[in-house]
């Protein structure tokens, strides 16, 4: 029986390579036919001439199973953050400029642990920074909806320092951080994200957290929930000595 033969007994014309899991292996090769197709003369391949083929073995065609291609296995573990798409895709940012559209100004209307609220002073608050730079990264921002620094009036400046100085108490007492990052992006080209409402960041620092994660592998490593670094600042804010500051609504 030629090869021809046999292709027809399986259902395969001769020459043709069989897909993967048809009664073959990986490393089946299947020999070109020594018949012309039916109907249909015998051509030579481009860039050769025609005649007889040169002498010498025939090339196997080797076909891999498709489970052949996974993904290789490595010593690297992986951190699954699916949370963050949202700040990637720019869902949770608000549609416009205005105080309806504005989350900061939303926060301090609901439940403190819902709304990661740590302290709320007379004009500002203090709240965690849902996509944080480091464990403890908040911000203090006034309740009223101002955009710029010089947008403040005095009491506002002064609790706004005040509860900036907290925080950092409040955040050394819990964590022991080697140092800070404090700043205001005044506007989009800054770097704002919400660019609408002021809010200054109080970013704990410690050595060696600059390390190949954030700068190589563009990820963060954060060893502590929200709500469990939320509440253990909240804790470790130093208190005032008459009474607690008022809900703002």
């Amino acid at each position: 029986m030629t090869s021809t033969d046999e292709g027809r007994g399986t259902g395969r014309r001769g020459g043709d390579v069989p897909a993967p899991g048809r009664g073959t292996t990986p490393g089946d090769a299947v020999a070109p036919s020594a018949e012309p197709s039916a109907g249909r003369a015998a051509e030579p391949s481009a860039g050769s001439a025609a005649g007889p083929s040169p002498a010498g073995p025939v090339e196997p065609v080797v076909v891999d199973e498709a489970g052949a291609f996974g993904a290789p296995e490595d010593h690297y573990q992986r951190l699954w953050n699916p949370h963050r798409m949202v700040y990637i895709g720019g869902e949770a940012k608000p549609a416009d400029a205005s105080e309806q559209q504005c989350p900061f100004c939303r926060i301090p209307r609901g439940d403190d642990e819902q709304g990661l609220v740590v302290a709320r002073g007379q004009l500002c608050y203090a709240v965690l920074n849902l996509y944080p730079y480091n464990s403890g990264h908040m911000m203090v921002l006034p309740y009223r909806h101002v955009s710029d620094y010089t947008d403040l009036d005095a009491a506002e400046t002064v609790e706004l320092a005040t509860m900036t100085q907290e925080a950092m108490r409040a955040a050394r007492a819990a964590y022991a951080p080697g140092g800070f990052n404090l700043g205001l992006n005044q506007g989009v080209v800054a770097g704002a994200g919400i660019a609408a409402h002021l809010h200054q960041h109080v970013v704990p620092r410690w050595s060696g957290d600059s390390n190949f994660l954030p700068v190589i592998a563009q990820t963060k490593s954060l060893p502590e929930l929200l709500a469990d670094t939320r509440r253990r600042l909240a804790e470790a804010w130093p208190r005032p000595d008459s009474g607690t500051a008022p809900r703002h609504t």
